[in-house]
């Protein structure tokens, strides 16, 4: 049995990126592992690219028909023969070090069903960092996608025992979703340093499909907090800032307490003078 599949469906991807994105996976000092490329783009395919490689742990495979990335990810889980799934984008670079760390951590943590790592967001050269634990992990959730999917490995039998898959519904914000759906059934990790760099560009989909990708986290946050209620409440007491003007140095004259929600102001600290939607104050 593979011990690893790496995951990477691709739509019309710009040649350089590919070849970077490819490249980055077949140079891996962990080599165990199938490479399964799934082109979602039957009119416009990526394939004299994909076999320019004469490597025998890429599988190369072609829809049909247009699926979705949704879809298409859920065919490529089915697909996949290895105990752990790598998942990966395809204008992204996993440094050379990823699967053989992630690998050791979920071999060395059997509770442990998915783990990621810490991100630089190229070319801002700017890194990203998230939460360690599980608890705080799943905490995040519930405001962010603290686990980056693309530098991901999730351990198979998670996925198939509990019968959990990506959801249309919730693209192109399906792996928050599913991560939401992982919640009650494993553990999560988030290895604390850089693994991979991940590539911010006009054509990303958070930029083109920046509409759908709001209404979409708009759901996942529904579905987190009909689902996840006692997460809600532990975020927001950890995110809630309270700051006061004192007179004197003790005598408490405004108190402002924040939220990610709200923003409200009290006059010695207990009557309400003033209410304000918050914006977003709490980055992970």
């Amino acid at each position: 049995m593979t011990k690893v599949s790496v995951l990477m469906p691709v739509y019309k991807t710009n040649e350089q990126y590919l070849r970077e994105a490819i490249a980055s996976i077949l140079n891996q000092t962990f080599t165990d592992f199938e490479f399964l490329i799934l082109d979602d783009c039957p009119n416009d395919t990526r394939e004299r690219i994909v076999k320019s490689y004469e490597d025998k742990r890429i599988k190369y495979s072609i829809n049909e028909k247009n699926l979705g990335i949704s879809a298409s990810r859920n065919k490529l889980i089915e697909m996949a023969q290895g105990e752990y799934l790598a998942v990966f984008d395809h204008d992204d670079i996993s440094y050379p070090d990823r699967l053989e760390k992630e690998v050791k951590y979920l071999d060395e943590h059997k509770d442990i069903g998915v783990v990621s790592s810490w991100i630089r967001i190229t070319p801002k050269n700017k890194i990203a960092k998230y939460p360690e634990k599980d608890r705080g992990i799943k905490v995040s959730l519930t405001n962010c996608c603290s686990v980056v999917h693309s530098a991901s490995m999730i351990r198979k039998s998670v996925l198939i025992d509990n019968n959990i898959r990506y959801e249309e519904e919730f693209s192109p914000a399906e792996d928050w979703a599913l991560w939401c759906r992982l919640i009650d059934v494993t553990n999560f990790y988030n290895i604390q340093e850089v693994l991979l760099d991940y590539r911010w560009h006009e054509t990303n989909t958070s930029i083109t499909q920046e509409d759908k990708m709001k209404k979409a986290t708009f759901r996942v946050k529904i579905l987190m907090k009909a689902n996840h209620s006692s997460l809600f409440r532990e975020y927001n007491l950890v995110a809630t800032h309270i700051s006061k003007t004192l007179l004197f140095g003790r005598i408490t004259i405004l108190k402002t307490v924040q939220t990610e929600d709200y923003k409200k102001i009290y006059l010695f600290g207990i009557l309400l003078l003033e209410t304000k939607k918050s914006t977003k104050f709490a980055e992970v």
